[in-house]
């Protein structure tokens, strides 16, 4: 009877040795994954930066200081506004407070900044965002970019799929009175291909997280006609 406790005793300690050491492993191995996860996420994470960071390129005519964005109108309140051509939301702002910008730089009150970000390359087939926004810089050498940053909310493609065509970006620059040979020739040929990654990283330099993000002086404000007007009579 003796000998049996023994046995079963020493097959307890077995037992439970195997359990530790199958704790200790796994322990080892979620440690492990979460080092490798941490690691991919900052690999992830540097490859999101690098694709944003601006490396040589050209500013269309006009554009600000640092090249980040083009200004419409003259008045003492600046009102810089971060859109990317792709976003609903973006599409969404133009029609229902593009109007109260408008009326705003046509008063004298606002110097309105456009910044065409591209951070929605991801959510398109042939890098969109990038492609519009480079477009836009033809559109404002050609001194039309109001009209034609309007006219691409209005003809917006849906994400996840392909953009307006290269012929396509072209005829709406047509159908806001550019010059098609001029202005087509910009966008077959590239010309502002490299400006929207460096209009990005100044993007994320000012704060800027998502689209669209509003900025009255240099404070971000609510996205809403009556917030932006309040700012601006605030600064005024």
């Amino acid at each position: 009877m003796s000998r049996r406790v023994e046995q079963k005793k020493a097959a307890r300690v077995v037992r439970e040795q195997i359990a530790r050491e199958r704790r200790r492993q796994r322990a080892l191995w979620t440690s492990v994954a979460a080092a490798v996860a941490v690691v991919l996420a900052g690999m992830i994470g540097w490859a999101v930066y690098q694709t944003q960071r601006g490396g040589e390129y050209t500013a269309p005519p006009g554009a600000v200081a640092n090249d980040s964005g083009i200004p419409i109108g003259d008045g003492p309140v600046t009102v810089d506004l971060y859109a990317d051509f792709l976003c609903p939301a973006c599409r969404q702002f133009e029609q229902q407070v593009g109007p109260t910008l408008d009326q705003l730089v046509a008063d004298g009150r606002i110097t309105l900044v456009y910044h065409p970000v591209a951070i929605l390359d991801r959510l398109s087939d042939d890098a969109y965002s990038t492609r519009a926004s480079a477009a836009s810089g033809c559109a404002a050498a050609g001194g039309k970019f109001s009209e034609y940053a309007a006219a691409l909310y209005e003809q917006q493609p849906a994400e996840g799929g392909p953009g307006l065509s290269t012929e396509q970006l072209i005829a709406i620059g047509g159908d806001v009175g550019l010059d098609t040979g001029s202005f087509g020739r910009c966008v077959r040929d590239d010309t502002y291909r490299g400006w929207p990654a460096h209009v990005t990283e100044q993007a994320g330099r000012a704060g800027v997280s998502g689209t669209p993000t509003v900025q009255v002086d240099g404070e971000t404000v609510g996205s809403s006609a009556d917030a932006i007007t309040a700012a601006v009579d605030a600064a005024g």
